[in-house]
């Protein structure tokens, strides 16, 4: 078989595995639809890339077992050799979520994965035109692009109730790194929302819709100003918070006078010197058992790009010195 012949035949697979992914997410009857679903998409993303590696001309075999091709995450970075590719950031974490769903429970994720998955459907029709000239929509109708999220998402209080310590803190800490991931890359190739927030403003020129509150009424509602569970406002694990500092400086175009981006040493510098984790501004201790964690707030990010911007060409010297 050619290889020309070989790239149509993972193609045509590439299609089929995409199309029941779909089905199954949204089929309501399969319980089973968020493992399903990373697993088919998987596949179908696999074999359209390495079958666009083929007509590239680069092999898609280990160079020591011609019988053996290499790994989705190999033929990630092959294609999108950028790391900071939007699409590849979105599929890498997809893939995060097939290998851990065998041994996992991640029935509850939906309500925060659902976003990603949209995103990685759309990414998935539009490469697909790009590289094999395919268009999808003669397989599937266009509507049926719109994946049947159910959002029932679980809070952490309730996640703490439902699950041991352990798998609680993993469940909030997995949760709270995709919404991080979303505020960081602010991109519809890494998610896309589908669902509807509600937002209250004073200015009637930007609402969709009017509402009036009226103190004699006896449903009482109040405005939350304030969120006082560490689960929502320390939402950053420490990579994360060296993640969203380079990608600020980045789109903020702060010329960063260092050998390297901002990096652990340079955050530990910050942590260090200003007591960081002794700050419940920006700190948070979690203790489970015999075991300690932070994580970090919104606000430490803030505080480390504004000292970055006060004097960007000698910051990281200015901590050493002072240390």
């Amino acid at each position: 078989m050619t290889n020309k012949e070989l790239s149509k035949n993972l193609v045509d697979k590439s299609i089929e595995a995409f199309l029941m992914g779909l089905e199954i997410y949204n089929k309501p009857t399969i319980k089973y639809r968020v493992e399903g679903f990373s697993f088919f998409i998987c596949n179908a993303w696999e074999l359209l890339l390495k079958a666009t590696l083929l007509d590239k001309g680069i092999s898609i075999y280990y160079k020591d077992s011609i019988d053996r091709t290499i790994s989705l995450n190999e033929a990630i970075k092959k294609i999108y050799t950028d790391k900071h590719t939007r699409i590849r950031l979105n599929l890498e974490k997809i893939v995060e979520l097939r290998n851990i769903s065998t041994h996992f429970i991640t029935e509850d994720y939906e309500a925060k994965y659902a976003p990603l998955f949209q995103a990685c459907v759309l990414n998935f029709t539009n490469e697909l035109t790009r590289f094999q000239k395919r268009d999808i929509t003669k397989y599937i109708p266009q509507n049926f692009l719109t994946i049947s999220a159910h959002y029932e998402p679980l809070s952490n209080d309730e996640a703490k109730v439902k699950y041991s310590p352990e798998i609680a803190q993993k469940f909030i800490q997995q949760a709270n790194e995709i919404d991080v991931l979303k505020q960081t890359y602010d991109s519809d190739k890494f998610a896309i929302n589908i669902k509807q927030n509600l937002y209250i403003t004073k200015d009637k020129s930007k609402a969709d819709f009017t509402i009036k509150l009226d103190q004699n009424s006896e449903n009482k509602v109040e405005i939350v100003k304030e969120l006082k569970d560490p689960s929502n406002t320390h939402k950053y694990s420490y990579k994360n918070v060296i993640l969203a500092v380079n990608e600020r400086l980045a789109k903020k175009h702060i010329k960063y006078d260092y050998d390297k981006l901002f990096n652990s040493y340079v955050l530990n510098l910050f942590i260090d010197f200003y007591n960081i984790k002794s700050n419940k501004k920006y700190a948070y201790k979690h203790v489970i058992g015999n075991q300690n964690s932070f994580t970090y707030s919104q606000q430490l990010v803030d505080f480390i790009i504004g000292e970055i911007k006060k004097d960007p060409q000698h910051i990281v010297e200015s901590l050493k010195n002072k240390k």
